[in-house]
């Protein structure tokens, strides 16, 4: 092969490179998945894959109230492990406080704590903790044993009398910490999504691909009836695979269901709705199948994952990632589903994470029926 030749190949193979970094360059969606996906997940994954947990909600139940107690709670919340969310007045309050989800644990000083810690040289501090995310109750009574413990070895340093402060600790709703009360209700919420979101924005966008979306839309059919007819079985897929996986947890692994049962399926129903008008909504930003895969598990399965407060507790993440979590339907449906099933909530007690699955549910609704409108003129 001449010189001259293989000049000539080469120039063509450099300009056909080129000519690719510049299709790449001018696509913007190209850039977002190039550069946008790689630094979101390095982000996302970096401050929420830790074990470490701080600002994790507590609330106090003080019946001695004098000053050792004060100092013990004081050195717990200057840890930066814990925020102080409620000063309980009884123990008729604890209950109360756990099952709105607000808290995480609650100390409770005894009566005369300090004067039998004079006395007697040992006092009690009960801890209980909510166990319903086994990992982090496990992880949290450690921080609290630990400070403790260093509070007491400063006690001895002081007076040079033995001491002894005692932590009892107590696990509410999963007394055993079997962490399959915490995989249950979380993969219930991730399959439901997949199953819903997913499989009908792909199922739509196949529609599109193959050219067999025009012919529904110049039908008699009304776009809300085709929308319909196109998530009504997999409202039912959804549901049945949910009643599967809870009757699964059930029998197999022990999860109870402590609540209504009838509000669970109903709640289930709602969310089903949900995860299906935001797939609805996906189906009308793409013309693809790959496409609407690609929206699906990058916007739709990672975040879910990640910041729905399924695995990592949302209170450990920078504010920046706790306010994005707000807008993750997954993480008012957790809520949802394990206070009913661990702590056997109402709607009296769910009504916030209610009326935001409503609205949420209208929102996208709302957007996908002026999509289908837009293209039907």
């Amino acid at each position: 092969m001449s010189s001259g030749k293989l000049k000539s190949i080469v120039k063509q193979f450099i300009g056909f490179v080129k000519k690719e970094f510049y299709h790449i360059f001018r696509d913007y969606r190209t850039l977002l998945i190039l550069f946008g996906m790689p630094v979101a997940q390095l982000l996302i994954f970096g401050f929420a894959l830790t074990n470490d947990i701080k600002n994790a909600p507590i609330a106090v139940l003080d019946h001695s109230k004098d000053e050792m107690t004060r100092q013990l709670t004081a050195k717990i919340l200057s840890s930066g492990y814990f925020i102080l969310v409620e000063n309980l007045r009884s123990e008729a309050d604890i209950e109360e406080a756990f099952r709105k989800g607000n808290i995480r644990q609650v100390l409770i000083f005894e009566q005369d704590f300090a004067a039998k810690i004079r006395r007697n040289g040992t006092a009690s501090l009960q801890i209980l903790a909510d166990a319903s995310d086994p990992n982090v109750a496990r992880i949290l009574t450690g921080y609290i044993t630990g400070i403790v413990n260093n509070f007491q070895n400063e006690i001895l340093k002081d007076t040079q009398l033995p001491v002894e402060i005692v932590p009892e600790v107590k696990m509410l709703y999963n007394a055993e910490l079997k962490s399959v009360f915490q995989f249950v209700p979380g993969v219930i919420t991730v399959l439901l999504l997949l199953i819903s979101a997913m499989m009908t924005s792909i199922s739509i966008a196949r529609e599109k691909e193959m050219g067999t979306m025009e012919v529904l839309l110049v039908s008699p059919l009304k776009p809300v009836q085709i929308i319909i007819g196109k998530v009504l079985p997999y409202i039912l897929l959804a549901f049945f695979i949910a009643m599967v996986i809870l009757l699964l947890g059930h029998v197999v692994f022990g999860v109870p269901v402590r609540g209504s049962l009838v509000l669970l399926l109903l709640y289930t129903i709602i969310y089903i709705i949900l995860a299906l008008s935001l797939g609805i909504f996906v189906s009308t930003l793409v013309s693809s199948q790959q496409l609407a895969m690609l929206i699906s598990v990058v916007a739709l399965m990672l975040p879910t994952i990640m910041l729905s407060g399924f695995i990592f507790p949302i209170e450990n993440m920078p504010w920046p990632l706790q306010w994005l979590s707000n807008i993750i339907p997954a993480k008012w449906f957790v809520i949802i589903i394990r206070g009913i099933m661990l702590k056997a909530v109402g709607v009296e007690l769910l009504w916030r994470e209610t009326l935001i699955l409503f609205l949420m549910i209208a929102f996208f609704i709302g957007l996908s029926v002026k999509k289908f409108k837009i293209r039907l003129e």
